[in-house]
């Protein structure tokens, strides 16, 4: 898959902070306070782009929830979504399978095979699929997520855009481009009208489109495409964030594949100097 790190990855995952939507009220009062700043500090370094340090974090996350809540429960499925999405991040695939397959386990057991929690684990497995191109598992997950996300959350809600643009990637990365093209485009219309045009994510969303346009010779469409999210991540990530590479580096490609490779070049050297500094976390 390509679009959101280099080595590419365009489908969307999704870091769960606790699994509050499926606690009790009593249970969310026992929540330890240890508990939840582990994962917030799982969410703020994957912000940052700091896998390695959030890998820890989410193994300590993991072995609290387990030791507070027994082995089964939705704090300790969003601990293992967490970590095996920072293995998949770190092309860890083999870790991260087994993991993703016992929070999904986890999640349908207590909520329910159709409920939202359950559909970010189904998701996050699909991306794990999809990245080693494994697409004849990933797509039925997709689709299953897309379900049960139109139906429980509504058709504009962001959690859609992201199944969306996992099933839009997939299509494009088995060259079925007409397929792909009104996916990312309703994903993109619903993050900007819910999170705003500034979002992260509508610049991982502009630069997921614009690789489709490449891919087609759709050069100019393209070109657009990735300056606009090469600015919305600045803004938003600021100019040395991993993931403001990304759009950087596509960038660079498209002007590499029209043969303007004075154009090319300073884009590459800066998208390598970001994955460097970044890798160094």
């Amino acid at each position: 898959m390509r679009g959101l790190l280099l080595p590419r990855a365009t489908v969307l995952i999704i870091i769960m902070v606790l699994a509050i939507g499926l606690a009790t009220p009593s249970v969310k009062a026992q929540q330890s306070d240890d508990l939840a700043s582990l994962n917030q500090q799982v969410v703020a370094l994957y912000g940052a782009g700091k896998y390695a340090e959030a890998t820890d974090v989410a193994k300590r996350s993991l072995a609290v929830a387990e030791r507070q809540f027994g082995p089964e429960h939705p704090a300790v499925s969003t601990a293992l979504n967490n970590l095996a999405m920072l293995y998949g991040q770190q092309g860890r695939h083999a870790e991260a399978e087994p993991l993703y397959t016992r929070a999904l386990a986890i999640g349908e057991k207590v909520a329910g095979a159709d409920h939202p929690f359950v559909a970010v684990a189904i998701n996050n497995l699909a991306t794990l699929y999809a990245n080693q191109a494994r697409y004849a598992e990933a797509e039925p997950l997709v689709r299953r997520a897309l379900a049960i996300r139109e139906k429980e959350l509504g058709r504009d809600h962001p959690d859609v855009a992201v199944t969306l643009n996992n099933l839009a990637s997939i299509e494009r990365d088995l060259g079925r481009y007409e397929a792909a093209e009104p996916l990312y485009k309703r994903s993109l219309e619903i993050l900007e009208k819910a999170l705003g045009p500034d979002d992260r994510r509508v610049a991982t969303a502009l630069d997921n489109l614009g690789q489709l346009y490449r891919e087609q010779g759709r050069y100019a469409d393209a070109a657009t495409l990735f300056a606009r999210a090469i600015g919305i991540a600045e803004k938003a990530l600021g100019p040395d964030h991993h993931d403001v590479g990304i759009p950087i580096n596509d960038l660079a490609g498209l002007y590499s594949d029209q043969g303007r490779y004075s154009d090319a070049e300073p884009l590459y050297k800066r998208a390598l100097a970001i994955t460097e500094k970044s890798s160094c976390h």
